[in-house]
């Protein structure tokens, strides 16, 4: 007997009535922890909800957020509400959430956002203070579990940039209560060093839980007071920590921070050849170039003829020299001309010769001209000035012209 197909749509309904139809699936309670959080300007959030083996596909409408008091984020451990379905288009199992809690993990999301703040008002997150990572170290520092993936991931970057490379590993813990203070004294021992250029304070992906010590604030305090540049290589790129924001320089993975502190030494080593390669041409065009001027030098008639240059020079002095003596004899006939006029306008001026010519000019005691018979009187002495010297003289007597 044929057995009766049916459609895949069909299907999908009729996994979702049993699954509707379920007194557990249609009134869930499920604790975990966040993951793959995105919420899209539609208002809906769609994330993974994980434990340590497993996880499930979540969905939480827009209207259902009125409910919760926070933000929720990766890594959150939370308690979530509502029923379990499937996606019909795509026969997806999913989590339809219409209630959400903080789990526990809740409190320690406030210790990191109020830490994180207070540490920022002080400045210790400044991008000023931030020191500049150097191109090409000759130690490395790195403070991390010397068991584990971190180390290798590093090592075998590095081995693979630039194989000429020296490291040294401050072992720490990277979790739990004795980390932090562990993760201190590598990274203090490491800056108390002379030859190490940058350190890295690296460790893999974990729960906000496992990376709690890199939220430490005495560590942060640590990177930010130290003198070598330090690099942040903490979890995931989504993970953040006060090791991040106290540090020179953030790095999404621990892979990541081995090739932002080391070129690839196969391109530096392209980047001379071609360096190289245009300094080459560079001199190449540069000594052709003097070669060309040295010889339309020797070829200059200068060079060739050096007394046909300099008698040519004599002759053109000769010319200049002439025409400067006839300047200077024009100029100064001209200035002589005008000398000699000014001269005689000046001489016509003279009371002396006037006084050569039979005139005289008469004055009182006090040296004041006597141009009027009113400036006398009868028996005032005057001063007579002639040529050849002066005749004092009493007034006997004063005759005005007639009319006056």
């Amino acid at each position: 007997m044929e057995q009766t197909a049916i459609s895949v749509s069909e299907l999908n309904a009729y996994v979702s009535t049993l699954l509707s139809s379920d007194s557990v699936l249609c009134q869930l309670c499920v604790k975990g922890e966040i993951s793959g959080y995105k919420r899209y300007p539609s208002g809906h959030a769609y994330f993974q909800l994980k434990d340590e083996s497993s996880s499930v596909s979540c969905v939480m409408f827009k209207g259902n957020f009125s409910h919760i008091d926070f933000v929720p984020e990766n890594g959150m451990k939370v308690r979530i509400y509502g029923r379990a379905g499937i996606y019909a288009v795509d026969g997806k199992f999913q989590v339809y959430v219409s209630f959400m809690q903080e789990d526990g993990l809740g409190e320690l999301f406030k210790e990191f956002e109020l830490r994180k703040e207070r540490m920022a008002k002080e400045g210790l997150f400044d991008e000023s203070h931030k020191k500049p990572i150097p191109y090409l170290p000759k130690r490395i520092g790195v403070v991390t579990s010397p068991k584990g993936a971190v180390i290798q991931d590093i090592i075998n970057v590095l081995n693979r940039r630039f194989p000429n490379y020296d490291l040294l590993i401050a072992p720490s813990a990277v979790q739990g209560k004795e980390a932090s203070a562990e993760l201190i004294k590598g990274l203090k021992m490491l800056d108390s060093r002379d030859d190490i250029d940058v350190i890295i304070i690296a460790r893999g992906g974990g729960s906000m839980e496992d990376l709690w010590c890199f939220n430490d604030e005495a560590l942060g305090r640590a990177i930010y007071e130290a003198e070598t540049p330090v690099i942040s290589a903490v979890g995931h790129e989504t993970d953040y920590t006060i090791c991040d924001f106290c540090s020179d320089l953030r790095a999404p993975t621990p892979s990541a921070a081995a090739e932002l502190v080391m070129p690839n030494k196969e391109e530096i080593l392209s980047r001379l050849d071609v360096s190289g390669g245009k300094l080459a041409l560079a001199m190449r065009n540069f000594m052709k170039n003097k070669s060309h001027q040295w010889e339309s030098l020797t070829k200059h008639r200068a060079l060739l003829a050096p007394r046909f240059r300099i008698e040519k020079e004599m002759q053109r002095c000769d010319v200049l020299s002439s025409k400067l003596s006839e300047k200077m004899t024009s100029s100064f006939e001209k200035k002589k001309g005008i000398f000699t006029t000014d001269l005689a306008k000046l001489g016509a001026l003279d009371p002396m010769k006037v006084l050569l010519r039979g005139y005289s000019r008469v004055t009182d005691t006090s040296g004041k001209t006597v141009d009027s018979v009113k400036c006398v009187n009868i028996k005032d002495e005057v001063v007579i000035s002639v040529s050849d010297g002066t005749i004092r003289s009493t007034v006997s007597k004063v005759e005005p012209k007639e009319g006056e």
